[in-house]
């Protein structure tokens, strides 16, 4: 009976090693989406800057933007941030803010401190819109074509290698698409 527990040891180190060679080689911010080739789900939330004034799933629709999922106590948030005022003021890249399970006084300050890459705001206090897009976390891209459809989604930072190899010719795409 105890030279049967000599081998418990064994069995799970195996176990584990298959488990940790299941993983090795794949990529941690490419998680997929059940959104994929589907409408941005139904929501109606405040705008961040405008409270009262509500936005929807038609904020989306007329041009291929990007939804940026952020938050003020995202570290990683404050890193991309300057990639993204590049890419809106300098790119003219349409980019609509998620503000995630954030407070309104502290994204307001955020914004007015570093500067503001959105051309609207959506404010997710309870994460309700991040919920149904399934977002691990922050920050997560997606690219939204013109009919409101998820085209794509990044996750982790977005800088200037992520959308010249990645975002940008999604982008071409779906505005030439779109013409």
């Amino acid at each position: 009976m105890k030279r049967v527990f000599l081998f418990v040891p064994l069995i799970l180190v195996v176990v584990l090693g298959i488990v940790l060679f299941a993983g090795i080689g794949k990529d941690p911010t490419r998680l997929e989406s059940a959104l994929i080739g589907k409408t941005v789900p139904a929501f109606t939330l405040d705008d961040l800057e405008q409270p009262g004034t509500k936005l929807d799933a038609g904020v989306f629709l007329g041009q291929v933007s990007l939804l940026n999922v952020w938050g003020t106590w995202c570290p990683a948030c404050r890193d991309e941030h300057d990639d993204l005022l590049w890419l809106a003021q300098e790119q003219g890249v349409r980019i609509i803010g998620l503000n995630y399970k954030d407070n309104r006084e502290e994204a307001l300050g955020w914004l007015e401190r570093l500067g503001n890459p959105y051309e609207r705001t959506i404010y997710d206090p309870k994460g309700t819109l991040g919920f149904d897009l399934g977002v691990y976390g922050a920050p997560e891209t997606y690219v939204i074509d013109t009919d409101g459809v998820v085209r794509y989604r990044h996750v982790g930072v977005v800088n200037e290698k992520v959308w010249k190899e990645d975002l940008e010719p999604l982008v071409k795409q779906y505005r030439e698409d779109a013409s």
